[in-house]
């Protein structure tokens, strides 16, 4: 295994906020749905639509149609990846459910994109993502559909393929529907750079001809933090005031998430008492990780 499950949980979480904090340092609300799903999902231990739509209501989010409650919900989808992604069957059949939650399962817009991002990211959770098939492997999960988003993926892989640079991508990725454009060019940042979360969120929040800069950085970030873990994430930016003590997705702080993050692990892999508070939040710090003799007393 190349990097433990639980740091590529963190990592598509941090990667999401992140990458939507860079585009704009007033943003951090697109996951709010996001943390109310993952608190679901941990005191029942099962997706429970009800459950879900309470817990909405009663922190009175009310979605609108515009792009950025789009976002939310698209984002919404990514506890829901994580926690059924060691089956794909299990994980589409609940993310339409969560469509059905918002009342968008007649969109097939955010269908589509939620399921193809919630694909990618269990491909790396599951350690199972191949660069070279991941666009095609996607297309096909996500079967037959009325939307455009296949074709805009191909588009994707095409120029992968051809290795154009970020201003060309750019060009041929715009697109009438700004959602289909946000996910092209975030599945291309993060194709294009793999191995680097830095630069993929860079490059996905620098397309100034596009809308909804926060939505491309978020996708891209969420898809570059699960495949590179919090291991790819710079530990300056893990630790920035944005992530350890200014609010965000409707929590005191980002570190929180990262601890409701730990207990939704701890929840599916079957080692954590679902009669605990889980909205009891301790302050753990950092743990620090290196190899033998090379931490040493000063």
């Amino acid at each position: 295994m190349r990097y433990s499950l639980v740091n590529r949980v963190r990592g598509t979480f941090l990667g999401a906020f992140l990458g939507e904090g860079l585009s704009s340092q007033n943003s951090f609300r697109l996951g709010k749905i996001a943390v109310l799903g993952t608190e679901s999902l941990i005191s029942l231990g099962r997706l429970d639509v009800d459950d879900w739509l309470k817990r909405q209501e009663q922190a009175g989010i009310e979605l609108e149609t515009n792009i950025n409650f789009w976002g939310q919900i698209i984002l919404a989808t990514l506890p829901v990846a994580i926690f059924f992604h060691d089956n794909t069957d299990r994980m589409r059949e609940n993310i339409l459910a969560v469509q059905r939650i918002f009342n968008w399962q007649n969109e097939p817009m955010i269908r589509d994109a939620s399921l193809i991002i919630g694909y990618a990211i269990a491909q790396s959770l599951n350690e199972k993502l191949n660069p070279h098939s991941l666009i095609s492997e996607t297309v096909s999960f996500l079967d037959k559909t009325s939307t455009l988003l296949p074709q805009e993926l191909i588009k994707v892989n095409n120029l992968l393929k051809k290795g154009v640079g970020l201003e060309t991508a750019q060009r041929e990725l715009s697109s009438p529907e700004k959602l289909i454009s946000n996910i092209g060019l975030a599945f291309y940042c993060f194709g294009s750079t793999l191995e680097d979360f830095p630069l993929t969120v860079l490059r996905a929040n620098q397309n100034h001809n596009f809308a909804n800069q926060n939505i491309t950085g978020a996708i891209a970030g969420a898809l570059s933090g699960a495949y590179n873990s919090t291991v790819g994430i710079p530990v300056n930016w893990q630790i920035s005031p944005s992530v350890t003590n200014s609010p965000a997705w409707g929590l005191e702080s980002f570190a929180q998430m990262l601890t409701l993050a730990d207990t939704m692990m701890a929840v599916w892999s079957g080692v954590y008492d679902l009669s605990d508070n889980c909205g009891e939040f301790v302050d753990t710090g950092y743990t620090i990780f290196a190899a033998p003799h090379i931490i040493r007393r000063r």
